[in-house]
Formats: structure tokens, sequence, C-alpha cells
């Protein structure tokens, strides 16, 4: 009878566990240089309000406890790592056309850009704890001469479970001071660069796979619910899958994504992708008016398949989002 009687008990403890164990505490605590995200007490990844000409997030630790993005500029003492294009810092949003101004080629290791912008962090309106970790800032995108061309809101969330680990990026893109172009170029926006094992080039094992099953330079230029960009990290497979939801500003976006470790949604790029002479991306978003765009990144384990990046994708996209 003791047996009989216990095990429902113990049945108790283990389901009360299991539940402990996917619902991660997640922590967001502002430090000098912005805010440290942590799951469970371990280090996620920081919003860094300035790294050369904007706020990125860096480091990013994947779900093996390895970096999962590229390390430099911020971090110059890996010998492995090709030391090109300094303005694509690990995870970023800028573009390059915006009333004529490059805020996404803008860098100070970056002198050559004739009309650089900043994406300048103005303040942080909420930094939140709990089942998922959330912050929210307001940033001023400035000209070369100082003068405030725009504003933007972003909304971070940070989630975990098991297996995975996930950023929510909304950025809302406000005509404060006038009405705002966004000029038809390759050179945005929304931008992730992996570590220097996971790129294609590396030949390691590194593959990009979109929405469509599209495959590595098959890729680039192409309109897509997704990308995956998996490949090794330390021996371990690891993927960042960079999803666009379908209530974000021209869903799906065009995909600007090398085999060289850099991948970006950019809803504007349409003449640089598609080479049509008649088709023309840009878009002016008139004085007081704005535009949001919706992204989220599930940083998993194994390629696509294994990460199960169609159905996370299908879950993100169902689901309701202010």
């Amino acid at each position: 009878m003791m047996y009989y009687s216990a095990f429902p008990l113990l049945f108790a403890c283990m389901v009360t566990a299991a539940a402990s164990a996917a619902a991660a505490e997640i922590t967001a605590e502002k430090t000098d240089q912005g805010v440290v995200v942590k799951i469970d007490g371990q280090f996620f990844t920081e919003y860094l309000t300035c790294s050369g000409s904007k706020p990125i997030l860096w480091p990013v630790i994947g779900p093996t406890g390895k970096p999962v993005t590229r390390a430099w500029p911020m971090q110059s003492d890996n010998p492995d790592e090709r030391q090109d294009h300094p303005h694509q810092r690990s995870i970023w949003f800028t573009h390059g056309d915006v009333n004529g101004i490059d805020f996404w080629g803008a860098d100070p290791k970056n002198p050559k850009i004739a009309k650089p912008g900043t994406a300048k962090h103005r303040e942080f309106v909420a930094i939140e704890s709990g089942a998922q970790a959330k912050i929210v800032t307001r940033n001023d995108w400035l000209g070369p001469d100082g003068k405030k061309v725009l504003e933007d809101e972003r909304r971070l969330a940070f989630g975990a479970d098991g297996e995975s680990r996930w950023i929510d990026f909304d950025i809302t893109l406000k005509a404060t001071e006038g009405p705002v172009t966004f000029g038809d170029t390759k050179e945005g926006t929304m931008g992730v660069r992996t570590a220097e094992s996971v790129k294609v080039d590396a030949k390691k094992g590194g593959q990009i796979v979109n929405s469509d099953g599209l495959i590595d330079k098959d890729a680039w230029g192409k309109r897509a619910a997704w990308v995956d960009y998996f490949g090794p990290v330390d021996g371990e497979t690891v993927g960042i899958a960079f999803m666009n939801h379908p209530s974000s500003f021209r869903f799906p976006t065009y995909w600007h994504v090398r085999t060289y470790g850099l991948y970006a949604a950019n809803p504007f790029g349409v003449k640089d992708f598609t080479q049509s002479k008649s088709e023309d991306g840009a878009y002016t978003v008139p004085t007081g008016e704005s535009i949001t765009l919706k992204y989220r990144l599930l940083f998993h384990k194994g390629d696509a398949k294994q990460g199960k990046v169609s159905e996370a994708f299908e879950a993100y996209a169902g689901r309701s989002k202010s």
C-alpha cells in the first residue's frame, strides 16, 4: 500500500519539476552600457545603447551555452574572425538610405561613408523581468550635422524554453521632423552577423535555408517569411531563425542574406533585389506618421528541421502582438 500511495505524490513532484524547468525566469538588469538579460541567472545577451554608431545586441549566447553572433569589432582579440564590414555588429537595426543619409554603413571604423548617420539612444521607457523580459527604448536618428531626421521606439521581448531561446524585436519608425524616405538599397535593415564558424563560406557545414526551401546563395534577394542560418559552434550545430511577423510592414520581407555570415530583413531594397527597372522599393513616411516592423530571432539547436523552425514560425505568426 505504501508504494501505491506514494506514487501520486511522486508523479505530482515530477510534473511540478518539469513545469518549473520549462518556465525559465528571465531578468533584465540595467547597466552603465545598457541592459543585461539573463535566463535563470545565466547571461543571455546585452542590449548596448551605443556600439559604433547605433544600439546593438551583443554578445548573444545560444542554447548550447556558446556565442552565436560575431564578436568583431566589439572584441578584437579573436584571430579566427574575419575583420570586414565593421558596421555589421552582431544584431542591429539601421538602413543605408534615409533621406539620403547612410545609417547602415556608418561606423567609426568605416570613415569613407560620405553622409553617415547615427542612431542615438535617448531613453529607456521600460525594463521588466519575468516569464519574458522586456525592454522598451526610444532613439533619435541624427544626420552628419547632428540634426534629427526621425525617431524610433523599440520593443524587445526575451523568452526561453528547454531547447531554444528567442528575442522579439518590434520597431516603430516615426517621421517626427518631416517626411522620411527609406531609399531602395540592399544595404539594410534589421541585421544579424553570425559567428564565424556558422557562415557558409567557412565550409564547416553552415547553411542558409528559407521558408520556401531555397538554400544558400539562392535565398539572396528573395521574399520569405523566415530565413534560418545554422552551422557548428564548438562542435555543436546551432541556428538563428530570423522571422518576419505577418503584421509587419511589407510582409513577407526581402532578405539580404550572404554566405559570409550576414543576413538582414529589408523591405525597401526591391530594385536591388529584383533587378527590375520598373519597380522601386523606396517608401516615404509622411510627417507625423509611422511604420512598424516586427521580427523574431529564434536561437535553436540543430538544423532548421531539428529546430522545428517552420512550426515555431506558425506559433509566432498566430499569436497576438500589440
